[in-house]
């Protein structure tokens, strides 16, 4: 079982009437059958040697055009989101969930334990992060923050929202009467969705991790671009592409200029940090002619020598 790709899908799903998911369930079992029929396609998709994040861009590229853009997503975020030995297996539960919610047959989310529960709301916060901009996120965090003191500073609201006995549909529907129109829409999702895919007794927890996720996703989410020169619109789409295929998500670039910095780019997304500028490469260079030097240095002495070949 695939926690994140079970939130994720659900965030995906949820935003489709009811022809567009049962065209999603057939494309899903369609590549589910492929998967299981082709070799070549299912080594490429369980190539230990890739990368998550390449991985996912892999699968969209291949894919892009043959399938509808919800299924692209889901078997992407498939790809993306388990171990490159899973992928075939998350893609069925992909296609058999998109069946079963195309059905009708799902009603409430099954129960897990509190981490595989947290993984499921950060699969569907990572969905509705995908569809925001970044400015959207303005707010999240705060708004999640003061939910959750509110949550745990009332005692008939807390035990409403954590009683295990309430459908989790009625308690979303508390949450959405208490938060609509006075949070941020992302925040109301999010908070819907941690009553849905959340444990009830961990729901202070999940909201408080929530926070977290909201404030990587935002650092993540912008690639602080310095640039020794102006930088044109195709250049930073291609930047932009590349940098989602290294870190697995769109990002957002802020370009600040440096001429300094002689040519190139130095790009920063959370904490990798690329640098592609005229200035990084002579610098790189003279460590490495001092580290050079001071190799053949030792590589001279006595010590050095004993037992080369």
């Amino acid at each position: 079982m695939n926690p994140s790709l079970m939130g994720y899908e659900a965030a995906v799903l949820g935003g489709l009437d009811a022809e567009a998911r049962r065209s999603v369930a057939g494309e899903l079992a369609a590549l589910e059958a492929a998967v299981s029929s082709e070799p070549a396609l299912r080594a490429a998709l369980t190539d230990t040697s890739i990368a998550p994040g390449p991985r996912r861009a892999v699968v969209t590229d291949l894919l892009d055009g043959k399938l509808s853009a919800p299924a692209v997503r889901i078997a992407a975020y498939a790809a993306y989101s388990s171990p490159a030995q899973d992928v075939p297996a998350s893609i069925t539960e992909g296609a058999l969930r998109a069946r079963a919610v195309a059905e009708g047959t799902v009603a409430d989310e099954p129960p897990l334990s509190v981490l595989a529960s947290r993984r499921r709301v950060g699969g569907y916060a990572a969905a509705v992060f995908e569809d925001e901009p970044v400015e959207t996120l303005d707010g999240v965090e705060d708004d999640l923050f003061h939910w959750a003191r509110a949550i745990e500073t009332s005692a008939p609201l807390r035990n409403a929202l954590t009683n295990r006995d309430v459908p989790p549909a009625e308690r979303a529907k508390l949450v959405s009467a208490l938060l609509a129109g006075r949070a941020n829409p992302v925040t109301l999702r999010l908070a819907i969705y941690a009553v849905e895919g959340g444990r009830p007794r961990d729901l202070l927890g999940t909201l408080e991790w929530l926070v977290d996720a909201v404030a990587e996703e935002r650092g993540w989410r912008v690639a602080r671009v310095t640039a020794a020169r102006e930088i044109d619109e195709a250049t930073r789409i291609r930047l932009a592409d590349t940098l989602r295929t290294l870190v697995g998500r769109p990002v957002e670039l802020e370009v600040a200029l440096a001429p300094e910095l002689l040519g190139g780019v130095l790009v920063e997304v959370g904490d990798v940090r690329v640098d592609a500028t005229a200035r990084g490469r002579l610098e790189a260079f003279r460590e490495h002619l001092t580290s050079d030097h001071g190799a053949h240095r030792t590589f001279d002495t006595t010590n050095a020598t004993q037992g080369a070949t």
